[in-house]
């Protein structure tokens, strides 16, 4: 083979060290619910194998209210929500009132290089109705130079990123003459295209597209008891792109761009709902398939078949009757990772189950990723990085772990933060990490904190 002229071949070696930087430098953002693709994968590398002596560095705290909202980071900045109660003057919480418990939600943008508020967008909101009333549930969704909201009472804001003005907004429990979800609004906010997918209620309204720009609705479909807390999908499926809408009678497939009904499934198969039910849990799809479980009818796992007209099937379901005694995974708010043929999630007491995706059967299950022991509601999210997991519980431990069909396997834990709110009869964190900037972005009722899993030296 002939050599190429030294100029050339320098070239080439210097673009290849270039391009290699460049891969190793890359620095993802996590700008929505499950992150850049939804899929709840971490795809960063350059991150630690382990943790140095004394755990990963806090690369900074700051301040924040109560809620659940999970952090999201984009260009440089990270979006999160809160609630504030109001005060009297003696600097006191004020009580309950007719109108609910007085406060204010915000939604505050901080950058993420050093924490600091870059600003806040407020507004009234008092709690009514609402059970576990501490604060927004859902992930702000980033786009285009624009921070999407959906509060706990049903509060729809679009903002300018950058600045935090009001561009458009909606009362979805007034215009849609609904009521407040028991647990509030917690499914995610979707974007896709020019559309804006939210869960809103009401009769014939249980899913809304909005267009994203101007907030005027596109169409509405579905009518439900409950619209639940699982946020919508979009998925290839059956050679056709579905909008995967699961409240609690059952799990739909819409057509993303007009609402028409494909396909519906009941869930639970007889149509007997715990109520209020509790499907929280993102429905999670492999090829053909999705597979979805909650606490009180167990996991079911669905075929989509090909053709003009996409149709559903059952594969597999085990109906759950007591979730304290779970026969199979039965998930409250942690979402399953489906992967290699294998289902890993956690169930209603705090076990971390592996089962076959043929067929349900079960391998293993195991309560190290927590304390070692049922635990009432225990929460701990999986999260893919590379051949391994990241895992944060709810006691605030963040775990680096393999898990495969032979079990769990864990590579490290650190203490990253303080679980400060009283739940289920113990102190809890309940709040999805975001992962971007090789950090993870992890909040409380009191702060949030980035912590750095890079693996340059941590000084």
């Amino acid at each position: 083979m002939p050599r190429l002229p030294r100029p050339i071949a320098m070239l080439l070696a210097s673009s290849t060290v270039f391009l290699y930087a460049c891969s190793v430098a890359r620095a993802d953002d996590w700008p929505q619910w499950f992150g850049p693709e939804r899929d709840g994968v971490w795809r960063e590398i350059g991150l630690v194998d382990k943790f140095p002596t004394g755990g990963p560095k806090i690369r900074w705290r700051t301040p924040i209210g109560p809620g659940y909202s999970g952090p999201a980071v984009a260009k440089g900045h990270v979006y999160v929500m809160d609630r504030e109660r109001d005060k009297g003057p003696d600097g006191k919480p004020l009580p309950a009132q007719k109108t609910g418990i007085p406060g204010k939600e915000r939604v505050v943008c901080l950058n993420a290089a050093d924490g600091n508020v870059v600003w806040q967008h407020e507004y009234d909101c008092p709690y009514k109705n609402l059970s576990y009333p501490s604060g927004p549930r859902t992930t702000t969704a980033i786009h285009q130079g624009k921070v999407y909201s959906l509060g706990a009472m049903g509060n729809l804001f679009c903002l300018d990123a950058v600045t935090g003005k009001v561009l458009w907004s909606k009362d979805l429990l007034k215009e849609y003459k609904t009521k407040i979800p028991p647990w509030g609004y917690s499914a995610s906010l979707l974007i896709d295209g020019d559309l804006l997918y939210s869960l809103v209620g009401g009769e014939g309204s249980a899913v809304v597209a909005f267009n994203k720009d101007t907030g005027k609705e596109v169409w509405r479909a579905l009518t439900t008891t409950d619209v639940c807390y699982s946020p919508p999908m979009i998925y290839d499926l059956g050679g056709k792109r579905q909008l995967i809408i699961w409240h609690s009678d059952s799990v739909n497939g819409l057509d993303p761009a007009t609402g028409k009904v494909f396909w519906t499934q009941r869930y639970p198969q007889k149509g007997q709902v715990q109520r209020p039910a509790v499907n929280i849990a993102t429905v999670r799809k492999v090829d053909d398939l999705l597979f979805l479980s909650s606490t009180y009818h167990g996991p079911m796992l669905l075929k989509v078949a090909r053709g003009e007209k996409p149709a559903v099937s059952i594969v597999w379901s085990i109906p759950n009757k007591n979730p304290e005694k779970a026969e199979s995974l039965c998930c409250l708010m942690p979402s399953p990772v489906v992967t290699g043929g294998y289902i890993y999630g956690v169930g209603f007491m705090g076990e971390l189950r592996c089962l076959k995706l043929i067929d349900g059967k079960e391998l293993w299950q195991s309560y190290a990723e927590l304390a070692g022991k049922k635990t009432d509601c225990g929460t701990a999210f999986l999260i893919p990085q590379g051949d391994r997991y990241v895992i944060f519980n709810d006691l605030g431990d963040l775990i680096l772990a393999n898990l495969s069909p032979e079990g769990y396997k864990e590579i490290d834990r650190a203490h990253i933060l303080e679980p400060v709110q009283a739940a289920r009869g113990r102190q809890v964190v309940w709040s999805h990490p975001a992962f971007a900037d090789r950090c993870v972005f992890a909040r409380n009722d009191k702060e949030i904190i980035c912590v750095s899993l890079s693996a340059e030296k941590q000084s």
